[in-house]
């Protein structure tokens, strides 16, 4: 589990760090043109973003989501959801062409070559990629993030280790800096809804590539982690050095470059890598969601998104970024309360949908490996489990064996062929002694009830309770008891493969 949420929050970071935060920007524009309070602000959006990225990568992991309005649509009502899915629309776009003007400029400002080049190269590495699959996409947003945070912490440690700050004339040089943000509070919470606004769409796809919930939540809370000690770093190390970097596109770039100009020179290339990456995120969730229900049409819808984006770009980064973000900042706050809300509404289903997956998960594996006991009542506890999940049944199943099947054949210690789980197993009977009916107790539901029975008594239960708030899970926690022996007077279909 802790493997796939590292993986997870490098991809999140990813996602969420790029044009304007590698390049310094934001860091400069929302925290750092405040001065010394403007650190404060750093704190502050940092906290809600390990909180948004917990609930939004839960949230996609638990709806299994292939494109944000799998989970907006579910969490709140139809107008809310229609108003949220529009500016989730329009952000995605508008970060996306954000990023190919952010290319030009990285390129223009390290080697002084034309706007235009970076911007068709960033243009040529967002299409190409886009063609992959979301493990692909997912795998090249995350590769990029380890260098990210190395020139970071090393770049700003360094700043913030040579310096000798005349604070006085610190603040009076980030006074200077032209922000449109009002004070450094309001700047945090736009900043921070900003940012939401970026990455709830891949990161509900991100988010939905995983079964387990709790690696996803695990994931948000390392990458939010991750992403407050980077944005303090940024921010504190660009205050320090505010009459160098101000009015610069590339501020970290420059505070780099300040440093060593050979180390200027990988950063540039790191910048591009994570100005890649975000546009990459950016064009492809896009696209994801405008081929909604005519998945064919993916690649002609993504490709054309990306070309009118191109065009838009040549606005300009720095303009783009002080009047664009702002106005998208504040529909992201919208966008918080509502994910918010829903996740603690929603927070004992989705307890409850991870024990599920996992009690699944080990029947699952049970059932394939060939050293474990797979019996028949496990059969049906499994098909029992599988049916109450808030994921389809076959897909839940499907995507239970493929994970296992991959588990198992990297295994070099167990004779496994992944063509076996298709062969239809040969089974026999044990008899235990007989007992009256009176005498017979079984301590598993599944053992004496059909799976539709058992399906409708929890329905009846759970809208009884009228627990929880996120929809279409009617599941209990009768799992609990997976660990329990059967009672004896049972008769058991087994798998011949226990007598090995």
């Amino acid at each position: 589990m802790w493997k796939n949420a590292l993986l997870i929050s490098f991809a999140f970071i990813g996602t969420v760090v790029g044009a304007g935060f590698a390049s310094g920007q934001e860091a400069l524009l929302y925290f750092s043109a405040f001065g010394t309070q403007g650190m404060w602000g750093a704190v502050l959006g940092s906290t809600l973003m390990v909180i948004a990225g917990v609930t939004i990568l839960q949230l996609g992991s638990y709806y299994q989501a292939n494109e944000h309005m799998e989970v907006l649509g579910a969490i709140s009502s139809k107008v809310m959801s229609w108003i949220l899915d529009i500016a989730t629309i329009v952000t995605l776009f508008s970060i996306g062409f954000v990023m190919f003007a952010g290319a030009g400029a990285n390129l223009n400002q390290q080697f002084g070559l034309p706007v235009w080049i970076g911007a068709v190269l960033m243009l040529a590495l967002t299409i190409g990629f886009g063609m992959l699959d979301v493990d692909k996409v997912t795998g090249a947003i995350g590769f990029l993030t380890p260098f990210l945070l190395f020139f970071v912490i090393f770049g700003c440690g360094w700043t913030i280790v040579h310096a000798a700050p005349d604070w006085d004339a610190v603040n009076a040089a980030a006074a200077q800096v032209d922000t449109t943000l009002p004070n450094w509070w309001i700047s945090a919470l736009n900043y921070t809804g900003l940012n939401v606004m970026c990455v709830v769409s891949m990161a509900l796809v991100i988010g939905g590539n995983t079964l387990n919930t709790r690696a996803a939540g695990l994931g948000g809370l390392l990458g939010g982690m991750g992403y407050l000690v980077m944005l303090m770093l940024l921010a504190f190390s660009l205050l320090l050095k505010i009459d160098l970097v101000s009015g610069n596109d590339m501020p970290l770039l420059t505070l780099i470059t300040d440093i060593n100009p050979t180390l200027g020179l990988i950063m540039s290339l790191v910048i591009f890598g994570m100005i890649f990456a975000t546009s990459l995120g950016m064009f492809f969730a896009l696209g994801k969601r405008l081929a909604r229900g005519r998945e064919d049409k993916f690649r002609i819808i993504y490709i054309a998104a990306c070309l009118i984006g191109f065009a838009l770009s040549f606005v300009g980064f720095q303009k783009l970024v002080s009047t664009v973000y702002p106005i998208l900042g504040y529909l992201g706050i919208l966008l918080i309360v509502v994910v918010s809300a829903a996740w603690l509404r929603g927070l004992p289903k989705l307890r409850k949908e991870q024990k599920r997956r996992a009690r699944a998960m080990e029947l699952t594996r049970a059932k394939l490996d060939p050293r474990e006991r797979f019996t028949k009542n496990d059969e049906r506890e499994l098909e029992y489990v599988t049916s109450m999940s808030v994921v389809d049944d076959e897909e839940l199943a499907e995507a239970l064996e493929d994970e296992v099947i991959a588990e198992l054949s990297a295994d070099d210690e167990i004779d496994f062929d992944p063509e076996d789980k298709d062969q239809a197993p040969v089974v026999f009977v044990s008899y235990t002694e007989p007992v009256t009916q009176d005498q017979y107790q079984p301590d598993r539901p599944w053992e004496d009830t059909t799976i539709d029975e058992l399906i409708a008594a929890d329905q009846a239960e759970e809208a009884e309770s009228d627990e929880g708030a996120l929809p279409a899970d009617t599941g209990t926690d009768t799992e609990a008891d997976a660990d329990e022996s059967p009672t004896a007077g049972s008769t058991r279909v087994e798998n011949p493969r226990s007598e090995r």
